[in-house]
């Protein structure tokens, strides 16, 4: 296979990859830590709107699903991609980052878990795919 194509089907493994996983953790969450009672996680405006009962708890499964989410994807591209193992593994991270950013903007939540998720989820966690899964240097 074209080194060019299996690169770019890399990227895409990777974001799919990432984006169920991360999904499949928050869609656990609830099942392991309730939602606080009155609080309903089945639209934005609805989450919006109970936020505020959320309790620390509530942050642990979210950041969960970003850093490990991240991980799998950033840590797929890095398995499949021929070339460029470190590079294409940050777009990923780059990528999730981005939609951190778009969740934090979003959603009222609290400034402590704002900092956590964007310092501690994303980049820290592709860097940790790449030292494990990007074998060699390109």
């Amino acid at each position: 296979m074209n080194p060019i194509v299996r690169n770019i089907l890399a990227v895409i493994a990777g974001l799919f990859v990432g984006s169920i996983v991360n999904m499949f953790i928050l869609l656990l969450s609830s099942s392991i830590i309730p939602l606080p009672n009155g609080a309903d996680n089945t639209t934005t405006e609805s989450l919006k709107a109970t936020m505020h009962l959320f309790e620390p708890k509530h942050f642990l499964f979210p950041f969960l699903a970003h850093a490990i989410g991240t991980f799998a994807g950033a840590a797929t591209t890095a398995i499949i991609a021929i070339t460029h193992k470190t590079k294409l593994p940050l777009i990923i991270g780059g990528f999730f980052l981005i939609g951190g950013i778009v969740s934090v903007c979003t959603l009222p939540s609290p400034i402590w878990f704002t900092i956590i998720d964007l310092v501690f989820a994303y980049i820290p966690l592709t860097y940790l795919a790449i030292k494990l899964f990007a074998n060699n240097k390109s």
